[in-house]
């Protein structure tokens, strides 16, 4: 069994202790490091495989933020997924422009944490209920910035069908907003996936918030 490779960042000792312990009652876990702050973070990736990193956001001297910049620009490839106390709108934002590609709180049960850390090593975006539902309230289809409309070619019906994507409507939910068959939806919005080189929904919200339509 292929083990997926676990960086815990996190300011405090006895959680990244706590943490370790947990994720290494799963078999599909190992824990090859610990730091303090993204910079130890950064400079960990740079002589260890790392898959998954789980990030706290406030940390001294060098943030969450930091951290998540720095390793994304040098090593794409690892996953992101932040772990943190805090919902509010700037520390999420800023998880988000950084490159993160989940938000999870630490309030979570463990076999959560494990799941959504899995789920981020295999390519979907991973953030709490009311993080996501947070991030697609601040976003409006019509407030599309130019550069990005022209980039795209979004079309009248696809910016509509992003936005009752990122309010988290379901297909049949969809499917009468817009009155098309519920096939029709789906096979839409796989298109528009396929389009934009993204995985889930979450994705597409993700991708809102980083073209500033918040």
């Amino acid at each position: 069994m292929t083990k997926i490779n676990v960086l815990i960042a996190d300011d405090m000792q006895i959680l990244r202790t706590g943490l370790k312990a947990i994720l290494e009652k799963n078999d599909t876990l190992q824990v090859v490091g610990m730091a303090a702050n993204g910079k130890e973070a950064y400079e960990f990736c740079q002589n260890a495989m790392v898959d998954v990193i789980l990030m706290d956001m406030h940390m001294p001297d060098y943030d969450g933020a930091y951290g998540i910049k720095s390793i994304k620009n040098k090593f794409p490839n690892i996953k992101i997924l932040v772990l943190s106390t805090f919902d509010d709108d700037n520390t999420v934002k800023a998880a988000v422009n950084s490159g993160a590609d989940g938000y999870i709180l630490k309030e979570m049960e463990a076999e959560q944490i494990i799941q959504s850390i899995i789920s981020t090593y295999n390519g979907l975006s991973i953030f709490c209920n009311h993080i996501y539902k947070n991030i697609s309230s601040r976003i409006h289809f019509s407030d599309i910035p130019s550069d990005t409309e022209k980039s795209f070619h979004f079309s009248t019906r696809e910016k509509e069908l992003i936005h009752y994507i990122t309010q988290g409507l379901d297909n049949k939910e969809i499917s009468q907003k817009m009155y098309l068959a519920e096939g029709t939806v789906r096979n839409n919005i796989s298109k528009l996936l396929i389009r934009l080189n993204m995985k889930d929904r979450t994705q597409l919200a993700v991708f809102a918030v980083k073209n500033g339509l918040d």
